[in-house]
């Protein structure tokens, strides 16, 4: 058999091939359909669920009033006494119990800092934070301890979700940064040996207020 007849043949096999087309063995994962199990429970419940899973800590507030309370109680309890914050709204309840506690500078030497965040991801326990909240891209992972605070119409079921709610929001000028944060900084690069807090909090509060 020379060449040529060979390369016929690997031919005449390739558009044999292509004549048949053959089934995507994961159809779902080419379509928008989520391919993991529905929600089974309220999202509040969910994230609460996987966020502790994962070392985070979480308080839920039923209201304004009740988060003015656990929060101040909080950082008195740990004595807390720079506790760094530039979204006022979030602290505009504790101000006047907190005011010589609270520090807009300096975030460098705080012993916490506090943020909002775009949204919440029930099925993971994310947190999704971006530069384009008032504090900025550094807030959240400069600080020892990141106290994070959101609503419960801030929650949604899937990574997409959340991807989808911030670009409704801000349209085609999308922050420069988008973050995904679940629970505290770990790695185990090093010897597969986990370690909590390396490249950014070592414990993450999350106050869900009912909305």
């Amino acid at each position: 058999m020379n060449v040529s007849t060979s390369k016929e043949n690997i031919l005449k096999k390739i558009r044999k091939a292509l004549s048949h087309s053959t089934p995507l063995p994961f159809p779902k994962s080419e379509g928008t359909e989520s391919v993991f199990l529905p929600l089974q429970q309220e999202m509040a419940v969910e994230f609460a669920e996987q966020f502790s899973k994962l070392q985070g800590r979480f308080v839920y507030c039923i209201n304004e009033q009740e988060l003015a309370f656990q929060l101040t109680s909080l950082i008195k309890k740990q004595d807390w006494n720079k506790v760094f914050c530039v979204e006022d709204k979030l602290v505009a309840s504790v101000a006047s119990q907190l005011e010589d506690r609270l520090v807009r500078t300096d975030l460098a030497n705080c012993d916490v800092s506090i943020t909002g965040c775009e949204c919440l991801v029930a099925r993971t326990g994310t947190m999704v934070l971006s530069a384009a909240q008032q504090s900025g891209r550094t807030v959240s992972v400069y600080a020892p301890v990141h106290i994070c605070i959101a609503y419960t119409r801030q929650l949604v079921y899937d990574v997409k979700d959340g991807l989808q709610l911030v670009k409704d929001k801000y349209g085609e000028q999308l922050p420069s940064l988008i973050s995904f944060a679940t629970g505290p900084s770990r790695t185990a690069d090093i010897e597969k040996t986990l370690v909590v807090g390396v490249h950014g909090p070592k414990e993450v509060y999350l106050f869900l207020v009912e909305s």
